[in-house]
């Protein structure tokens, strides 16, 4: 049992961080229907870029929660203009182009943002610091650290903030008449252009905090960080529907489950011949699952057919 219960906890933060890139995917997919497979190494950048500036300040004598909250600000800044200048430069001059186009070009992004990242912060492992020290916390003889209930929180306040974002402000009716039609919608006063610009600095912001949750989490970055994450994120964005912000949820959290739960009993399971190493293999067979039986995903892709 309290094996079980550890895992449902390993899974719910892993589970969010999944949540929080999936929908970037989703939302930006939701309005010019794009993959932005760069997506994943917004979240590596970010969680450099807190490690450089936690690093920097840790001379200071400030708390860590201070620290931590410092390197999400940054993170957040530095990702939200990259992928504004992702946006303009590589997918705006591509936007009516065939779609594989835009689609090549957000993988050579993504492979220019590593090689970029491995030249400026070299590729080596770093070890992110210990901000929020403490007594881990006892649930059901299950154990759950101060940086996990973080994540839990944070993640439960930003999904419920996009949320109401989306769908009761006016950024938000912009964003889903653009998704609608995007030429209506600029007739009826609407910039497309600004609106498309915004959903990817808000999908950067989320990045960003998951890069940080991620690095505080597991203790290390590195300029490779993000593409499995990312891979994951894309997985869960497409098991929930995509295009769907509730799905981008839902499909994040139980795709954390069940890579948590197959880690801690796929040993039992095969009788010793795979470990937890192989925890990666779940989210790429729930892909599979998913594409076979229900490719519109758990709660149905959510994408407007434009006149």
């Amino acid at each position: 049992m309290e094996t079980f219960v550890q895992q449902i906890i390993n899974g719910l933060v892993l589970g969010s961080v999944y949540a929080l890139v999936a929908l970037g995917y989703t939302m930006v997919y939701g309005i010019i229907n794009l993959i932005n497979f760069a997506h994943g190494e917004v979240l590596m950048v970010g969680a450099l870029t807190s490690w450089t500036v936690v690093t920097v300040l840790a001379g200071l004598g400030l708390p860590g929660w201070v620290l931590l909250l410092i390197g999400l600000v940054a993170a957040v800044i530095v990702c939200s203009v990259l992928n504004f200048a992702i946006e303009k430069i590589a997918y705006r001059p591509l936007r009516n182009a065939p779609r594989l186009a835009p689609l090549i070009t957000a993988m050579g992004m993504s492979l220019l943002l590593q090689t970029l990242a491995m030249i400026i912060w070299k590729p080596n492992y770093k070890s992110f610091p210990i901000l929020l020290p403490g007594d881990p916390h006892v649930v059901f003889g299950a154990v759950i650290n101060n940086v996990q209930i973080l994540i839990l929180v944070s993640t439960g306040i930003t999904l419920s903030g996009l949320m109401y974002l989306v769908n009761h402000t006016r950024l938000g009716r912009a964003m889903r008449a653009t998704a609608e039609n995007p030429r209506v919608a600029a007739l009826m006063g609407v910039k497309p252009d600004t609106v498309i610009s915004a959903t990817f600095v808000i999908g950067a912001a989320l990045a960003a905090l998951a890069g940080v949750m991620y690095a505080a989490n597991y203790g290390s970055v590195q300029h490779s960080m993000g593409f499995l994450p990312g891979l994951k994120a894309f997985t869960a964005a497409v098991f929930g529907g995509i295009g769907n912000l509730a799905g981008a949820m839902v499909g994040g959290v139980l795709l954390g489950l069940i890579e948590s739960l197959g880690a801690g009993y796929i040993g039992e399971l095969t009788g010793g011949v795979l470990g937890s190493h192989y925890q990666d293999i779940f989210a790429f067979v729930v892909l599979i699952l998913v594409l076979t039986l229900r490719p519109q995903g758990l709660l149905g892709e959510r994408v407007a057919d434009r006149a």
